[in-house]
Parts: structure tokens; C-alpha cells; sequence
């Protein structure tokens, strides 16, 4: 599978801007593997549905962030893509036919696969006498109260519409109380009504019956409107413009600008606007006015109009053998329960990888270091950590312990706004010192410092990773914790610390790599070497796994590179621009994505040229944003055999992936790997010539929950 062969007496062929793939066609192309996972038979039936409600998450979180500028772009002069129709066109083209393949799953194959099990959700048509009785008075008891219809004349204007709300619009005939004909009412359905409910056992016999919160008020809307006859009505939901933005030059408090910021949030710019595929032309043609959008981005959708929320029938189901069997994650191996982290760490450094092994080894380093009366300091950067942590906890019961803490809490962490407010007011109040980073950039560095007297000396220890400090997600994603007590990496994290805290010009590094400063640069540089061996005819390799790939200098080094004999493995996660194996472009280029049941989340990057190699992990995509519009780190792994077992579990394994794997072709578009026959493939290392024959069918993530399992 990799090739070794070095590309000779090749005239090299630049890549032009317009020649990158669409980014946001690649999100979009991304959410459709995911959606796959939906699709699998062997996939338990609750998780079916779970990635059925993460893709309508994803698209919520796209529409909120990037659909803005597509809908104010509907201008016959707007660019054109490579297909010769305009950008925006094509990606309301994929949106929707993405929509209706998830709505079609829906209705066609999990419902009914959940009807065979006893597992209904009943539309008005479908109830008894006996459990129409029982939603009328739930209706009466609970929702009525409720709900307030607004009818709209002069006197009552469209009223405000929350971001991803359940709404419904009623068209009425006859006239009000006043003798006038208003036809058009808005029945805003609150957020603190549950979306799903289970009828009762007597009702269900040995079922598991449910209703919606929307066929409810459908099968009621006459009771709202008295001496009224409603006509057309329909379900709908609009989704609003929801990234942040804050002038940093112009405020005087970063942390009441958001927190302003976050009121007017659900009332940002609409994006798109979903309605009941039975919505009649006359409502949605006033919905779509009252909101200003075009005619793209209406959705008619056949079902509930939000997805995401069926999330609540997986816990009310609670059935496990729809779920996957449960992965207990194994203690950090490096680690002994009962001994001394501190004593560990000066004898070598630690490698946890997650979610295979527990978060717990993370928050065990922070619990010594918190509780150790030779620790002077601790400083940690946090960006999502969740409303609920015990790691925050921690830093609190560090400073009623008397210990110098300060917090970088990053403000602008997108959807993470209000926790991370909040918790830095809570630090604040006890007495650590938090700061919010720099001016106009975002800090995404994760690093964790503790600084202890021992003897006459004083030693750091530095915990750094490609993911968040957040023990929920850590059983979720992939991410690799590093825990070092070298001096001059900690020295290192000493000095990103003091720049956070007060701008101060920031001294050589000693191994880290830093954004905005010099990560990009620094990473050109990398490739661009590993290019100049190759066209001497040196064996030369990169391999990098990361999440994003769309920064354009990065991209444009790699594919000279390609161009130059490197042989070139990219394993990306979600969007990637770089058009990998276009003939006379990037024929050295492969890109994989992995899509599995843990979100693949660690930042790889490793360079080869004959028997040199060097490894680096990141908080950083290659991302403009990330490379000089945040604070970013890149490091060095260094120990041989932490490195070895880095590129075993994190790149070899994904290579040879053939479950999960998608490879990305020369037209830009996905293919699923196939499992194919056993042939003989090697990545070359300083370590050894390793030569791996893989299995029939390996999934790269059940392998390693497979490897790790076997230590517990």
C-alpha cells in the first residue's frame, strides 16, 4: 500500500487557488460519511440513530456558522465552480439532497426497524380512542398552559423566533373577536416542553409507545383558536447566524461583551428555514419573506423538523443491546495506581492515548499536583471543558489550598461562551488569577504546568495534548496526553504562559513550535526538506493525521512536495481542500478519512527522509485560523519508544484501515475502502523495517480497543 518509489525528471506543476477542493462541499461531503454510520445494519440500533442525530447536529452547527455568506451570494455574477454553476448553487444542492437522505432513513428503514422491536413514536392518525383521551389531557395539563398563540396585525408584528426553536404557523379562516380578518398565527413552542413522550404502560401493553411534542399541539391547534377554523399549518424551525463576533479593539471588558453577545445570539441573521414537507406555498412563501431569505434555503423536511432531539428517544429506550457493548477504557499504562505521578515523570516521560486509556491518568496528575503541599504553582489554559468538571474543581480546591493558580480561559470558544464565562467568574471569585488570552486571537493551546519544590530545586512538569480538558469527551475522542518533566520543554510552556498572561516578547523557543508565530513556518520548512531529499533520490515519507486540512501554503508545500518524489499519506478526519492523486498534481498524494465510533481528534505529524525521522503532536489543524489567527503548539516527541508506539497506533493502524476508511479520489469525491485480499505493506521507521500483513477486515479504532482492553 506504500509506494517507494521516487518520481524523477517530473516538471512540477503548481497548483492555482481556484484548483482546491470546496471546503465547505468537503464538510458537507464529511457529514455524509458520518451519516453512513446510520445506514450500517450491524450497527446497533440506538447508535444508528445517534449518528443519525450527530449529522443533524453538524449541519445545525454549519448553517449557523457558514451558510450566511452562501445565502447573500445568489447573484448571477457570483463565481462560478469547477462544474460551471455557481458555488453556492451546488452546495444548496448537496445540502439538500444530504437532508433528504437523512429523513428518508429516518421514515424508511429506522422507524420501521424500531416498529418491529415495539418501538413507535404514533402520529395522531395511528392512536386509539383510548390513547387520544390520554394526549388530550396531557395537552390540557401540560402544554395549553403553556402556550400563547400570536395573532398578527399591525398591533402584533411577527413575533421573535429563537435560533432552532419548534414553532408552528396556523393559517385561519373566519373572523377574530374584533370582527377583522387576520389569518396568520405563531404558536412558539417552549424548549422546557419535553420533544418526546412515553405513554403509559396501560396504553402500550408490552410496546414502548411514544408521542411527539408536535403531533401533540398539531391535534390541538383548534383549541387554540376558538370560534376559529384552522386551515393550513405547518411545523417550522429557522436556524440563525450564530458565530460571535466582538470588536476585542474596541471593548473595555472582553467578558461582558460576550456575555451582551450571548443574549442576541438566537437572534442572529436567518440561514435557513425548515418547515413540514405538507407546508402549503402561501405559508412558506410568508415564512420565507418574514425571515428574508431565498427560496435555497428552505428545507421541507418529512418529520420533525429537528432531528438533533431525538436524541431523547435513546434515553428512553435505555435498551443495551441497541447500544454498543460498553469500552471500559484501561488505566494509563505508564502510570501505577499507588504510586508517586512525580516520581514516575523523572524517570521518563508519559504518553496516554485516549479514549483506549482513561482520562483518569490526566486529572490523577492535576489531583497529586492539587494535594501535594511541595507544589508552589499550577497554570492551565482552558478552552472546553463543559459546564460540569471535575477539573475545574480541582483548580479551585487548589487555590483554597493555597496554591498560585491562574487560568488562560478562553472566552470566544465557539458554543462554549457561557460555561467558560462562568467558570472563569468562579476562579476569579476564590482567588485565581485569569486572564483571557491575547487580543484578537484565540488561545486552542492545551497545556497544564505544575511547578514544585524539590529540595533546593525547582523542577516543572507539563501536561500537553491535542484535545480539551474535558473528561466527557475524552471517552468520546481520540487524543493523545503527553506528561513531561523535560526542563526544556516545561521551560518552554513557561514562557507560552507568561506571553498569555502579558504580552511580553516571547524568548526562543527550545522545542516547541508556536502559532502565530512561527508554527507555519516552521512546518513549510519540514516539508520543504523532506521535498529536497526526495529529489536527491533519498526514500522520503510524511504522514500526517489531523482533523482539517485547508490552509493554503501548507497545501501548496505538500503538493511540491509530492511533486518532488515524497510519498505522501494525509489522514484527515472532516474538510480537506487538497486535491489528492489528481494526475500531474499530486499523484505522491493519498488522503483517508476514518470515520468510526469515536471521533478521531489527535494531531500527528511525522517526516522521514532514509533513516531520519521526527514526530510532532499538535493542538493545531492545518488551518489559516489555526496557524496565524490562534495560539497554537506543535512539540517533539522525542523517546524512541513513545514515538514507536505513536506511529503503530496512529498512523500504521489508520493506514491499513479497511472498515472505516474512506479515501479521497482524484474527482474530489469519497469511496469507502473495501476489504480486500492480505498484501504486504511497510512503513520504514529509525526503529525497524516493520512489515505488517493485515487481517481480512481491520478497523483501526476496534483494534485498538481490542489492544488496550487486553491490559486491563
Amino acid at each position: 500500500m506504500i509506494i517507494a518509489s521516487v518520481v524523477k525528471n517530473k516538471k512540477p506543476v503548481p497548483v492555482l487557488k481556484h484548483e482546491w477542493l470546496d471546503r465547505d462541499l468537503s464538510l458537507l461531503a464529511f457529514n455524509a460519511r458520518v451519516l453512513d454510520w446510520a445506514k450500517r445494519p450491524e450497527v446497533p440500533l440506538l447508535e444508528r440513530l445517534r449518528y443519525l442525530c450527530i449529522v443533524s447536529s453538524n449541519l445545525d452547527e454549519f448553517f449557523e456558522v457558514r451558510a450566511a455568506l452562501h445565502n447573500s451570494v445568489e447573484h448571477p455574477k457570483a463565481p462560478l465552480d469547477a462544474a460551471g454553476t455557481h458555488a453556492q448553487h451546488s452546495l444548496s444542492k448537496v445540502a439538500h439532497a444530504l437532508v433528504d437522505e437523512q429523513y428518508a432513513l429516518y421514515n424508511d428503514v429506522l422507524m420501521p426497524a424500531f416498529a418491529k422491536e415495539g418501538v413507535r413514536i404514533l402520529s395522531h392518525g395511528d392512536r386509539t380512542l383510548a390513547q387520544h383521551q390520554w394526549v388530550k389531557s396531557f395537552f390540557e395539563r401540560e402544554v395549553r398552559p403553556l402556550l400563547l398563540p400570536v395573532g398578527l396585525d399591525p398591533a402584533h408584528p411577527f413575533p421573535q423566533v429563537a435560533n432552532k426553536s419548534l414553532n408552528f404557523i396556523v393559517r385561519l379562516s373566519g373572523k377574530d373577536a374584533f370582527g377583522r380578518d387576520n389569518e396568520i398565527a405563531i404558536v412558539k413552542v417552549p424548549r422546557s416542553l419535553p420533544r418526546l413522550i412515553p405513554l403509559p404502560e396501560k396504553l402500550s401493553g408490552k410496546r414502548q409507545l411514544f408521542v411527539s411534542i408536535s403531533s401533540v399541539i398539531r391535534a390541538h391547534l383548534k383549541d387554540l383558536f376558538p370560534g376559529r377554523d384552522v386551515g393550513q399549518f405547518s411545523q417550522f424551525r429557522v436556524t440563525r447566524h450564530s458565530d460571535l463576533s466582538v470588536d476585542e479593539e474596541d471593548v473595555k471588558n472582553l467578558r461582558t461583551a460576550l456575555r451582551q453577545g450571548l443574549v442576541h445570539r438566537n437572534y442572529g441573521q436567518a440561514v435557513r428555514l425548515e418547515v413540514s414537507s405538507g407546508c402549503s406555498e402561501h405559508l412558506s412563501e410568508f415564512l420565507l419573506q418574514q425571515f428574508e431569505l431565498p427560496h435555497s434555503a428552505l428545507y421541507r423536511v418529512h418529520g420533525p423538523v429537528n432531528l438533533v432531539r431525538l436524541n431523547q428517544l435513546i434515553d428512553l429506550v435505555d435498551n443495551p443491546k441497541w447500544l454498543f457493548p460498553r469500552y471500559n477504557a484501561s488505566y494509563p499504562q505508564q502510570l501505577v495506581t499507588n504510586g508517586s505521578i512525580f516520581d514516575r515523570l523523572q524517570s521518563g516521560d508519559v504518553m496516554i492515548h485516549q479514549p483506549y486509556e482513561s482520562f483518569d491518568g490526566v486529572l490523577a496528575f492535576l489531583r497529586e499536583a492539587v494535594r501535594d503541599p511541595h507544589v508552589l504553582a499550577i497554570k492551565q489554559t482552558i478552552y472546553r471543558t463543559g459546564a460540569d468538571s471535575v477539573l475545574m474543581e480541582l483548580l479551585r480546591e487548589a487555590v483554597q489550598r493555597g496554591k498560585e493558580v491562574t487560568v488562560v480561559v478562553e472566552l470566544k470558544a465557539r458554543f462554549d461562551e457561557e460555561a467558560n464565562i462562568n467558570w472563569a467568574e468562579k476562579l476569579e471569585y476564590i482567588g485565581a488569577q485569569v486572564v483571557y488570552g491575547v487580543v484578537g486571537l484565540k488561545t486552542h493551546a492545551k497545556m497544564l504546568l505544575v511547578t514544585r519544590r524539590e529540595g533546593r530545586n525547582i523542577r516543572r512538569y507539563a501536561h500537553l495534548s491535542t484535545g480539551n480538558y474535558n473528561p466527557r469527551t475524552a471517552k468520546l475522542y481520540t487524543d493523545l496526553s503527553h506528561i513531561t518533566c523535560d526542563p526544556k520543554l516545561t521551560q518552554d510552556v513557561e514562557s507560552v504562559f507568561n506571553l498569555l498572561a502579558n504580552q511580553s516578547k516571547i524568548p526562543r523557543l527550545n522545542k516547541l513550535m508556536i502559532a502565530p508565530f512561527q508554527l507555519q513556518r516552521s512546518l513549510i520548512d519540514k516539508v520543504e526538506k523532506t521535498a529536497q531529499a526526495a529529489a536527491q533520490g533519498i526514500d522520503s515519507r510524511i504522514i500526517l493525521k489531523m482533523n482539517t486540512l485547508t490552509d493554503e501554503k501548507l497545501m501548496e508545500a505538500l503538493v511540491k512536495a509530492g511533486q518532488a518524489g515524497v510519498q505522501i499519506d494525509l489522514i484527515i478526519r472532516g474538510a480537506c481542500m487538497l486535491p489528492a492523486q489528481r494526475p500531474g498534481v499530486a499523484d505522491n498524494i493519498r488522503v483517508r478519512s476514518i470515520i468510526g465510533r469515536f471521533l478521531e481528534h489527535s494531531r500527528v505529524f511525522y517526516f522521514r527522509t532514509a533513516n531520519d525521522e521526527s514526530l510532532y503532536l499538535s493542538s493545531a489543524d492545518w488551518m489559516n485560523r489555526n496557524m496565524l489567527r490562534r495560539v497554537e503548539l506543535a512539540w517533539p516527541v522525542e523517546d524512541a519508544v513513545l514515538r514507536q508506539r505513536i506511529i503503530d497506533e496512529c498512523l500504521v493502524a489508520y493506514l491499513h484501515d479497511n472498515v472505516d476508511a474512506w479515501s479521497l479520489n482524484a474527482d474530489g469525491l469519497y469511496t469507502r475502502v473495501q476489504v480486500t485480499k492480505p498484501k504486504r505493506a511497510s512503513i520504514k521507521t529509525s526503529q525497524t523495517a516493520q512489515t505488517v500483513t493485515p487481517v481480512l477486515a481491520h478497523g483501526a479504532q476496534a483494534a485498538l480497543m481490542a489492544l488496550y482492553a487486553a491490559k486491563l
